[in-house]
This record gives structure tokens, C-alpha cells and sequence, in this order.
């Protein structure tokens, strides 16, 4: 499973870090173990003191890297899911010149938390790596959970936030009518 991780680095140092771990990953055979290293950046446009126009690219995140690696996702003894990294990868990457640690470790040897989906789902798509698909709800609509504990069970739209991606609907619990919110992944329009 693929998941994304926050390198942490000496600030300035990113590009160097982005190249010395693309080397690393080709020379010690770990292009099945990471797939991206990607610092996000934004190109803006600056005046310059004569008044002419330039672009100047701008860190989005001074002194991070990101990186997509190859992870097992697992569940803990009460059922939380974790993400376990090899250890060879962990190594390489903590070891490679200029990385400080990753973003999401306690130290003392705890693998590192991988950035939730659908933030990194937001940076991707503020670059423009990836495009967010239109998905079109209405209020009123007929959908299906096509995941979780409401499994199977139809409902009706009552409420749409397209910006959280998350369709409100009512539920009931105990006898009782319940707004519960599902995201767009969630759920799939019945025609």
C-alpha cells in the first residue's frame, strides 16, 4: 500500500535531499519501496526593484520533503489500523545526508505516521498532480454506504459540502433521526 511521509531536513537543503534519496532508492534497489520524492512548491509572480516582472518558486513547506513509500497496512491489538514500514527503507531514508527525522516520530526508534489521505489529497491537488474528481451530489439525491457500518443501507442527501467532499444524511439510531456525514469515497448515487 502506498502512503506518503513528511522527511524532515535542514532548511534549504530539500533539493539535495530529494536527489540523494532518488539516488539512494535506484543504487540499494528500492524503486518497488518508494515511488515519489516531491517538494511542494509554487511558482509566483515578483516585482523587482527596476520594476520589472519575475517568477520567482517558492517552497510551500521549507525544510520538508515528501515522500511515497511502500507500506503493510496492519491492525493493532485494539483494532487501530498502523502502517508498517520496512525496516531497510526506514534506515535508508533516516540515514540519508541532511534528513533530521521524519515528521509524525516520537524518536527512539518509533516509525513515523504516514500524512492522512486526504490531506496529502489537497497538496497533491493544489499543485496539480492530481485532479479532484467532480463528483456531483443534490440534496434530495438517493446514495448507497458503500463502506463502514451503514454498509448497504440507502439513504437521502439532506445536506452537500462539495469543499469537505461530504454528504449529510439522516440516520436512525435508538429511534431517533440522526444527521450523519459520509465522505464522497463513502457512498455511490443510486440511479
Amino acid at each position: 500500500m502506498k502512503r506518503w511521509y513528511i522527511v524532515t531536513t535542514y532548511s534549504g537543503y530539500e533539493n539535495s535531499v530529494k536527489q540523494d534519496l532518488e539516488r539512494r532508492r535506484e543504487s540499494m534497489n528500492m524503486s518497488d519501496l518508494i515511488y515519489q520524492v516531491l517538494i511542494p512548491e509554487e511558482t509566483v509572480e515578483v516585482v523587482d526593484k527596476k520594476g520589472k516582472k519575475k517568477e520567482k518558486v517558492n517552497k510551500l513547506f521549507p525544510g520538508y520533503v515528501f515522500v511515497e513509500m511502500e507500506v503493510e497496512k496492519k491492525n493493532d491489538p485494539s483494532g487501530r489500523e498502523i502502517f508498517d514500514m520496512d525496516e531497510d527503507l526506514w534506515f535508508m531514508v533516516r540515514n540519508t545526508p541532511k534528513v533530521t527525522g521524519f515528521l509524525g516520530s516520537s524518536g527512539g526508534g518509533t516509525k513515523p505516521v504516514p500524512v492522512p489521505k486526504e490531506e496529502m489529497d489537497g497538496i497533491l491537488n493544489k499543485l496539480g498532480l492530481i485532479v479532484k474528481p467532480k463528483l456531483e451530489y443534490n440534496v434530495g439525491d438517493k446514495i448507497v454506504i458503500i463502506s463502514g457500518s451503514f454498509k448497504d443501507r440507502e439513504y437521502e442527501i439532506v445536506s452537500v459540502n462539495p469543499e469537505k467532499e461530504k454528504v449529510t444524511v439522516l440516520t436512525e439510531m435508538f429511534g431517533f433521526a440522526t444527521e450523519t456525514e459520509f465522505l464522497f469515497s463513502e457512498i455511490k448515487k443510486i440511479s
